[in-house]
């Protein structure tokens, strides 16, 4: 017998043998029409596959995260036996599912497919699926799974590095290497659409064979389906390369490929969300420092970079000695702590920096704001004794939830871990650090999932998944918990009993790199950004020539006042350029007139509506001076 506990706590009680489903059914037959899979002890399995031992049980309905996550699964091995069956001399790598689908690698033996031969590869995945073919696990032993894979080698390779337990899944006649989980049969699989075609090197590695990626997505109804598809649409008009270039935020030169320039108006964004972020963390306390881009070998060798990160760093000889462009700035706030004597008193010792990094992404990997190579770090590394770790991983958290709804963006948290190799210090220095994040965790009430092995080299971390407003999933802040570095470099607290303690040390960064902010708020506000944010948040339309002295008046009055104001009087139709600010996503456009000049009145239009409102000059100053104070978003928060 199996103990299994429920949801909500209770006991159930269950013979060995019994699948979820039949678990679900004893439940309730109305439930299990809703259910795909079940969750035991964090562990997802088939929903008609045996229940191996009691635990924590959770059914997985439609809907449920990890329902999408076995049915774009599930679907990637449905196309995988339509593309089987039409280019029969294809070898299959890799067919996992990810965040809003799926995608499988494929060797086509030097046949090019693309979006074109996708209806007839969706045309044969559905008849397929008419088959009602059910999916079953099989466990085979690795000469067995040898056998099966003989001319494959790419599953070969993978049969190689499996420890343990092989599973083969088969749907009719096909067959794939596989761990599941899976939908009970084929027919489930209705509502699916191919997206697009890339290439990636197998295993990411560019010594080997160049693969066809295919990317599809797949939901539980056709409404889902379109609902998704039409996002995509949207997302592609928001792509922000598109609006940069649009609105005159940067652009990329051929003389410095993942080297952003940032245009005035970009750099306007950037250098407004700086100063903010440099007040706001001084009022937190903060203190904020500049260190030098380029260090020698010696401090690199001595942090673990040099060992674990060399090949991403640009690297010159100063005085016939070895200097390296940093990659991170934590070493250089070392440097800095260490200018100075510290009592236990002194802590938390919290050093901020919006500090220019550069690390040599692989060319491929470049891609407008999202991955350059050169960026602004906002980092900030705060000395701490042990005791103070829950108290002020609290603390960050509520500076980034503060941070993160200026901008209407949620966030989850996922706990990194340990890597299995490339890993600096003890291990139990390492356990002992990641039980330390998960108590502030829980103490601060927040949920989080563990992602195991992607910690930093020198510790664990938390990573903060970002949802914007297209409902995607974006990395951006980090805080890693850091039981190395203070030690290698000789870092020490004087304590209360007057003996030197090595202090214990938190790296953060909120936006992550800026240019990578900068790219996911252009997406998110669609180049929308609120008033305190946008570029230009002011225009003026004199009616005629007439007004334009009192247009004049009015410009200069709002450039006192710290408002970036412009006018536009070319000689085009006032419509035409009422258009133009509206194409240009100005957040105030003000028509000046007549009326206007005769009671040093202003007409505005705000963004995103047809109202013209008029109010005195005085008064349209109080009202957009609020907005930017407040920081207000043009868009209604969720």
């Amino acid at each position: 017998m199996f103990k299994l506990i429920l949801k909500d706590e209770s006991i159930k009680e269950i013979e060995e043998g019994l699948t979820g489903e039949d678990v679900c059914k004893s439940i309730s037959l109305s439930l299990a029409k809703e259910c795909v899979g079940y969750k035991l002890d964090d562990h997802v399995y088939s929903f008609n596959e045996p229940i191996p031992h009691g635990g924590h049980f959770l059914l997985i309905k439609k809907g449920d995260k990890e329902s999408y996550d076995i049915l774009n699964h599930s679907t990637s091995h449905l196309m995988a036996e339509a593309i089987h069956n039409l280019y029969p001399e294809a070898l299959f790598g890799f067919g996992p599912s990810i965040e809003e689908g799926f995608y499988y690698d494929v060797d086509f033996k030097g046949l090019k497919i693309t979006e074109v031969d996708f209806p007839k590869i969706e045309k044969e995945m559905k008849r397929i699926a008419s088959s009602g073919n059910k999916f079953i696990k099989k466990v085979v032993s690795k000469d067995e799974a040898r056998e099966l894979f003989k001319d494959n080698p790419y599953k070969l390779e993978l049969i190689d590095g499996i420890e343990g337990e092989i599973t083969v899944y088969y749907q009719g006649e096909f067959y794939d290497l596989c761990a599941g989980p899976h939908l009970e049969k084929v027919s489930q699989i209705q509502h699916f659409k191919l997206l697009s075609v890339a290439g990636a090197y197998w295993r990411g590695n560019v010594n080997n064979p160049m693969l066809t990626r295919i990317y599809g997505t797949s939901f539980f109804t056709e409404e889902s389906l379109q609902s998704h598809l039409h996002d995509l649409e949207e997302r592609k008009k928001r792509d922000h390369k598109k609006i940069g270039k649009e609105l005159g935020l940067f652009m990329m030169s051929e003389y410095g490929p993942g080297l952003p320039f940032f245009l005035p108006n970009g750099y306007l964004i950037k250098r407004t969300l700086e100063d903010y972020w440099i007040q706001y963390h001084r009022r937190n306390g903060y203190l904020v420092v500049d260190t030098p881009m380029m260090l020698s070998k010696e401090l690199w060798e001595t942090s673990g970079h040099w060992d674990h990160y060399k090949d991403n760093m640009y690297i010159t000889m100063v005085d016939e000695t070895p200097y390296a462009i940093k990659p991170m700035n934590c070493p250089g706030a070392i440097i800095v702590y260490n200018n100075s004597i510290h009592s236990y008193k002194d802590l938390p010792l919290r050093i901020a920096e919006l500090g220019h990094v550069h690390r040599h992404e692989a060319s491929g990997a470049l891609n407008g704001l999202f991955r350059v190579r050169t960026f602004t770090q906002d980092d900030a590394h705060t000395m701490l004794r042990e005791d103070q770790i829950g108290e002020e991983i609290t603390k960050i958290i509520k500076i980034y939830d503060h941070i993160y709804s200026l901008f209407n963006l949620k966030y989850t948290i996922e706990l990194s871990t340990r890597p299995e190799d490339n890993y600096i210090g003890d291990i139990k220095v390492w356990d002992k650090a990641e039980q330390d994040l998960v108590d502030a965790l829980k103490a601060s009430g927040k949920e989080f999932k563990i992602n195991p092995g992607d910690g930093a080299f020198y510790g664990p971390k938390l990573d903060f998944k970002l949802r914007d407003s297209m409902n995607r999933i974006w990395q951006c802040g980090t805080v890693q918990l850091d039981m190395q570095l203070p030690g290698r470099f000789n870092c020490f607290y004087i304590d209360q009993n007057g003996e030197k303690v090595t202090p214990v040390m938190i790296h953060r960064a909120c936006f992550g790199s800026l240019e990578r902010f900068i790219a996911i708020i252009t997406e998110n506000f669609a180049g929308a950004f609120p008033t305190w944010l946008a570029p230009t948040q002011v225009r003026i339309l004199p009616v005629s020539d007439n007004y334009l002295e009192y247009a004049n008046k009015v410009n200069e009055f709002l450039l006192d006042h710290n408002i970036r104001s412009e006018i536009d009087n070319r000689a085009e139709k006032l419509g035409y350029r009422m258009r133009d600010s509206q194409t240009h996503k100005i957040p105030y456009t003000l028509v000046v007139g007549e009326s206007e000049t005769l009671n040093s009145n202003v007409t505005y239009r705000k963004y995103q509506t047809k109202e013209q409102i008029t109010v005195s000059l005085d008064d349209f100053l109080k009202k957009i001076q609020k907005e930017i104070a407040d920081k207000e978003l043009l868009v209604e928060k969720e």
